[in-house]
């Protein structure tokens, strides 16, 4: 397509839709609007018609046993509160039946998920009955149940590959994930054992963690400003000591690059949380490192590894580069073995030294390939858990504060929920990080080259 040319995009109509059937379809398919399955079964299309009308039976059973009460019980969580009753014959205090907020919202947003899920079969069966029927019309063939389990294997096998990892994805990811945004907007913070009982309070916790004069709000601009400076320090010194050590091994005169490259992919067959929790005994106060400095008169007094701030990140730094450069320099040692022989030549050729031949030919064609990668290294630096919590467990910790000095904000969301026990707050975390990282990737990605210009790097 030229430049200044109009893209004109060709839009795909479908045939058989809601509103047609609404609109357009006889009274058998508006009945399937009601019955699901019922223009299937007209139509001869028996098993696919009982298919939806099972569907429909079942959901209908479950919002009538289950399913409305949920959704009657979301608006206010419970109410009937455990009552304390001492019971005579175990000469023990028992507790009463009553409402469990945690599980109420667990099943009012089930319901509400199943209920989504519901409508877009129900939709599927409408469109199903309404094709019958224009099929039918025109007098063309209509699949019969045996033949839409041969497509499956055939022209529709991506639908057979992609339902189970797709249900996963809903079951296991969507349906957890509403769960927890759920419960940012409620008070369920330190729960005790018996109190289960907890309400709606709308945007309170948000403006909580964004307010400057409250203790937590504070504590969250810390948090957010170390861990986007973390992660940007760990991406960009990862990538360009790993860079640096791939271009020295890559040289020709480098004699053994089978042999360096080998001791630095070492670091990376050892399990990361046993390299991490040996490096933190290593640097504790008593540790190794301290021990040796001071028996050969190198210091007065033990380093304040993790005892100090500045020290504490500069530590965590430093040895996440230990870390991470090993997958750096695999990554930048497979481009540069791909980057055509030919440029350097020219380069050479027309008098360019060995910088600008870096900066002209060797950097932008890395930045090209490796800017993806290293979005996703950033990502994964700000949800860096384990390096940040297994070093310095997010110490030096302040006195009566929930962070420290070198948490993230994942680390600080762990210590606010498990350790803490504030589930909303650490609900609000979660939904914080997830936005700065959107903003963040959406904003570098689609101002790379790569993704510009898809189609290649010269």
């Amino acid at each position: 397509m030229k430049k200044g040319g109009t893209k004109r995009v060709k839009e795909f109509v479908e045939p058989y839709t809601v509103v047609g059937a609404l609109t357009k379809g006889n009274a058998i398919t508006k009945i399937s609007l009601l019955i699901m399955g019922f223009g299937n079964i007209a139509h001869k299309q028996i098993v696919k018609g009982i298919m939806f009308l099972a569907i429909e039976a079942l959901y209908i059973w479950f919002m009538a046993v289950s399913g409305i009460y949920n959704l009657s019980m979301l608006p206010s969580l419970g109410w009937r509160e455990q009552e304390k009753v001492w019971n005579e014959q175990k000469s023990i205090y028992e507790y009463t039946a009553g409402d469990q907020s945690v599980l109420i919202l667990l099943y009012g947003v089930a319901t509400i998920f199943l209920t989504f899920m519901f409508i877009i079969v129900w939709r599927d069966a409408v469109k199903s009955s309404y094709k019958a029927e224009v099929l039918a019309r025109q007098g063309k063939h209509l699949n019969t149940f045996k033949e839409d389990i041969k497509s499956l294997f055939n022209q529709n096998l991506h639908k057979l590959l992609l339902a189970a990892p797709i249900m996963g994805v809903l079951i296991f990811t969507i349906l957890p994930l509403l769960y927890n945004i759920s419960m940012a907007f409620t008070n369920y913070s330190k729960v005790d054992e018996h109190l289960v009982l907890f309400d709606w309070v709308g945007l309170d916790n948000f403006k909580k963690i964004l307010d400057f004069g409250d203790s937590i709000g504070k504590q969250f601009y810390s948090v957010l400003g170390w861990t986007l400076i973390w992660a940007v320090l760990a991406t960009a010194l990862n990538y360009i000591f790993g860079m640096i050590l791939a271009i020295i091994i890559n040289r020709k005169e480098t004699h053994g690059k089978a042999f360096w490259r080998f001791c630095f992919v070492l670091s990376i067959a050892v399990p990361q949380f046993v390299s991490l929790l040996i490096m933190r005994s290593m640097l504790q106060q008593t540790g190794i490192v301290n021990t040796l400095l001071l028996k050969y008169g190198l210091i007065d007094t033990a380093l304040p590894f993790f005892t100090n701030a500045t020290w504490a990140r500069a530590t965590v730094i430093i040895i996440n580069l230990w870390v991470g450069i090993p997958y750096t320099l695999l990554q930048v040692t497979g481009i540069l073995q791909n980057i055509p022989a030919e440029l350097y030549e020219a380069a050479k050729i027309d008098g360019a030294n060995a910088v600008q031949t870096f900066f002209k030919i060797t950097l932008p064609y890395m930045l090209f390939v490796m800017t993806p990668y290293l979005i996703t290294q950033f990502t994964g630096n700000i949800n860096n858990f384990n390096v940040i919590y297994l070093l310095s467990g997010g110490n030096p910790t302040p006195v009566d504060a929930t962070a420290g000095k070198t948490d993230l904000l994942v680390t600080w969301l762990y210590k606010l929920t498990v350790d803490k026990n504030y589930y909303n707050l650490g609900a609000v975390i979660g939904i914080m990080t997830f936005v700065v990282l959107a903003i963040v990737a959406l904003i570098t990605y689609r101002n790379t080259t790569s993704y510009k210009d898809e189609e290649g790097f010269m």
